[in-house]
């Protein structure tokens, strides 16, 4: 009988944590006002590297989530998940009533436990294999966000995770949906966390000359969609949202905040590293198409600051839409909070919840100079008053890998 019915997905609840701040609330407004959270890094030596900067979340306590004797086993990346699942939970006035067999977890993460990697690699080779933490492995691995958060709020449903480069966030929101749409479960909570700011993290990137080097001037450094952008700067943080099908969420009298009405996926078959405009246009297509092609009002693009993604995501919008005229605004919101990778969608689609519901869309900052070959409206500086009532957020990733979320307000 449950499988057979018509399910819809509602999202009742939101967290959210990055570099410009540690709760939903402050970081939506720090991201609307236009504040940049990019600076010169501090979470480790960075002084030989020829990229200095990053979005960091600075002083975060994990013991605010977590008991301080559990803290050495959980991977920075958990820490802060932790932080925004437990903020979500609590805005979506989930309590012991709700069944928790039928709850579950989608969580997502781009690379993992990087930090724990660094760090046990090098007491491997300067100590020793008996000197590695026993907590090394659960601590490292990418869907043990799934298992800290399960356990922390008592999750019984399906335990997913996705790892899927920096679209990993929005495909764990996908996962969360069909698993409710096809019955088996009845609320999920879809978490994206990311921590990789460090030596071999950092450093790997710009040896593939992806990140900007704008080290002397740090808060211009990350500057989607602009003429003279160099690449894209490294942030962290996490994203979560609550996911209920909406029979559920209205027999509680929960908030919602918008119904999840498109979603799609695709994969290039091209490059590992560098994108095509075609991949992402399918997901796009699949998404529109199956939320029945609405006007969209806004979209928060990818938009990374490299070259060539913010030329081909332009081309794509164009592309779906019917040209630069018939586009919505669109805005990356990567200038405040840098990319954070596999938490970016989960990150971008809080905020894009939050813009609909506040009537307000986030600026990309560091605007200055128009590329011929980006040509939309992408809300250049301030941000921008609007009636938001269907938004879409995009994130694609390495290898090829791409996914779509389209919301409606109800």
């Amino acid at each position: 009988m449950r499988s057979q019915e018509v399910k819809r997905v509602v999202v009742t609840g939101l967290g959210m944590i990055n570099s410009v701040g540690h709760d939903k609330n402050g970081a939506f407004e720090a991201i609307v006002g236009g504040e940049c959270g990019i600076d010169n890094i501090t979470l480790f030596d960075a002084e030989k590297f020829s990229v200095k900067i990053a979005g960091e979340v600075k002083d975060f306590d994990p013991t605010t989530v977590m008991d301080a004797k559990e803290v050495k086993k959980a991977d920075r990346f958990i820490q802060l998940g932790l932080k925004a699942a437990a903020e979500a939970i609590e805005d979506a006035g989930i309590d012991d009533s709700v069944e928790r067999d039928r709850f579950g977890i989608s969580c997502a993460s781009g690379i993992g436990g990087l930090i724990a990697i660094e760090k046990n690699s090098i007491i491997l080779e300067n100590r020793g294999p008996r000197r590695i933490s026993p907590f090394f492995i659960p601590s490292a691995l990418a869907n043990m966000l799934g298992g800290f958060v399960s356990i922390a709020h008592d999750l019984r449903g399906p335990n997913l995770g996705s790892v899927t480069a920096c679209a990993a966030g929005t495909h764990a929101i996908n996962e969360a949906a069909k698993t409710i749409l096809t019955g088996g479960a009845d609320r999920m909570l879809a978490v994206g966390a990311e921590a990789a700011i460090c030596g071999v993290g950092v450093g790997g990137f710009a040896a593939m000359k992806a990140l900007s080097t704008r080290n002397d001037d740090p808060k211009s450094a990350s500057r989607p969609f602009d003429r003279d952008r160099d690449g894209f700067v490294m942030g962290e943080g996490a994203g979560a949202l609550i996911l209920e099908e909406y029979e559920f969420a209205k027999a509680r009298g929960a908030k919602i905040y918008a119904e999840l009405i498109g979603f799609g996926e695709s994969g290039d078959a091209n490059h590992i590293t560098t994108p095509t405009m075609d991949g992402p246009l399918r997901a796009m297509r699949a998404a529109f198409e199956m939320a029945g092609r609405p006007k969209v009002d806004y979209v928060n693009a990818h938009g990374t600051s490299t070259p060539i993604n913010d030329k081909n995501e332009t081309g794509a919008l164009k592309e779906l839409f019917g040209g630069a005229e018939n586009c919505p605004p669109v805005s990356s919101t990567k200038g405040q909070i840098g990319h954070c990778l596999g938490a970016a969608g989960s990150i971008e689609a809080v905020i894009s919840l939050m813009a609909m519901e506040r009537g307000i869309i986030p600026p990309t900052i560091n605007y200055t100079t128009p590329d011929e070959n980006c040509d939309l409206d992408y809300v250049p500086n301030e941000a921008r008053e609007a009636d938001l009532n269907i938004v879409m957020s995009n994130s694609f990733g390495f290898g090829g890998t791409n996914g779509v979320v389209i919301f409606k307000k109800l």
